[in-house]
């Protein structure tokens, strides 16, 4: 049965996962994260993607980009940022062969209602697995120049956030207070489900524009808003 064609969409936010090789760490030493993200910071900007938010497990990458007109730059991007790093942990190791799997999993995201909801499950995801107590704790994701800890300025801000404030120390504030209240179960799951599937993250009117929007039918695994 043939595969099912991702839908990434033009100047849309998107949620991707990519996964090492039969899940194996793809980060061992703090040398590997830097250099990802070196490579994180190079490539948006020769591709013309915004990143808004991600976090660097040892096994998996979690990303929340958008891409403009042009949708093949996400592919560009993950297809470089994939090669490289791959080339860095085999030659660190001394070894060859894949460090990903095949295909990344990809996830338009409807914007008002959901952006901020997966910036918080993407940087939420060492405290899930138990890594770490807090999420400032954790120095491979975006929270901490999010929430004006530290300074990232190759990061981008989108519009949902800079309307949690007037003033910069306000939107880091509730920030910071919207990520430490945790999510739901059924947001969790439904942010989970879309991602796996590589379907929409969205309501009911999101999948309906996304499907007119992009001429084509796109099943999913139910409707609705995320829990409060």
């Amino acid at each position: 049965m043939p595969r099912r064609a991702r839908v990434i969409v033009p100047e849309m936010p998107h949620h991707i996962v990519q996964r090492g090789h039969n899940r194996k760490a793809v980060f061992v030493e703090a040398a590997d994260y830097r250099y990802y993200l070196a490579n994180l910071r190079r490539f948006k900007l020769e591709f013309g993607v915004k990143v808004y938010s991600f976090c660097l497990m040892t096994n998996h990458v979690h990303l929340v980009v958008e891409p403009g007109d042009d949708v093949s730059t996400v592919s560009q991007l993950m297809k470089q940022l994939a090669a490289r790093q791959t080339r860095w942990v085999n030659k660190a190791e001394g070894r060859s062969g894949s460090l990903w799997e095949g295909r990344f999993k990809i996830s338009p995201i409807q914007r008002d209602q959901y952006l901020l909801q997966c910036c918080r499950y993407v940087e939420r995801n060492p405290v899930a697995a138990n890594m770490v107590l807090r999420v400032e704790q954790y120095p491979w994701s975006s929270y901490r120049a999010r929430a004006g800890l530290i300074q990232l300025p190759w990061l981008d801000f989108e519009q949902t956030y800079l309307a949690l404030g007037s003033s910069k120390l306000e939107r880091e504030e509730r920030y910071r207070r919207f990520v430490d209240a945790e999510a739901g179960v059924g947001e969790t799951e439904l942010i989970r489900d879309a991602l796996a599937r590589n379907q929409l993250t969205g309501n009911s009117a999101f999948i309906d524009e996304i499907e007119l929007r992009m001429g084509i039918r796109i099943e999913h695994r139910g409707r609705g808003r995320p829990a409060k």
